[in-house]
């Protein structure tokens, strides 16, 4: 089997409805906790596919977070040899970190079910299969590296998702959820949501809408992504 490194911040956020496409696909799912891990060990394997999470932390955080600065370091030579990456939400911003593209500040927290604005591009790409919507929760955002082609954009924020060449895709939106696993992120999230007054009961309903849709448009995805490389 092919071996795929999937780097989780918190451990709510996991692979979610991709678990199972990709095990169809032929990869041996590994997880490793970001806080505790041994980036120097990680980078000595040869992973086929690393797919790094997201987490309620910024790539800016390094005094705070140490072990950022290692996951960075990590990014940093894997993305130099264009080795398969998938970022994301915060692995989309790392990954963005790491090409030398800035991190900021989104005009706003972007929490809920909402979709793409897909450009050409991304109409072009393996995200051609997400024309229904998709779920977000992000506060941060990154500008495109160079070179990036820009894939996908939201009212709140114009770059949801870039690739570089064929194997490297950052993805800020979150395609990966199920109704199911959010639940546990409701009770994570607690703050953010409290803060951002916002209602369970609304996001509930659209998970009930939409979840399953996303689970179809995910695996239509990853079976697209995964053959061209």
């Amino acid at each position: 089997m092919k071996s795929l490194l999937a780097i989780r911040h918190v451990p709510f956020e996991d692979l979610g409805c991709f678990e199972a496409p990709l095990t169809d696909a032929g990869y041996a799912i590994r997880y490793v906790d970001a806080p505790t891990a041994d980036f120097a060990r990680i980078a000595q394997a040869d992973w086929d596919l690393l797919v790094v999470l997201g987490g309620p932390i910024g790539v800016h955080e390094q005094d705070d977070y140490p072990f950022l600065s290692q996951e960075l370091r990590l990014l940093e030579v894997r993305l130099k040899n264009a080795a398969p990456t998938l970022g994301i939400c915060l692995g989309s911003q790392l990954m963005a970190h790491a090409l030398g593209a800035r991190i900021h500040k989104n005009r706003s927290a972007e929490i809920g079910w909402k979709s793409l604005i897909l450009t050409s591009a991304g109409h072009d790409s393996s995200l051609q299969h997400f024309h229904k919507p998709v779920f977000h929760w992000h506060g941060e955002s990154f500008d495109l590296p160079a070179g990036a082609r820009h894939l996908a954009s939201t009212d709140l924020c114009p770059h949801q998702a870039f690739s570089l060449g064929s194997a490297l895709l950052a993805l800020q939106f979150h395609p990966e959820v199920t109704a199911r696993g959010l639940e546990q992120w409701y009770v994570g999230h607690t703050g953010e949501l409290r803060g951002q007054g916002l209602s369970l009961g609304g996001l509930r309903q659209d998970a009930a809408r939409f979840a399953a849709a996303l689970a179809r448009q995910s695996t239509a995805f990853l079976h697209d992504w995964l053959s061209v490389f």
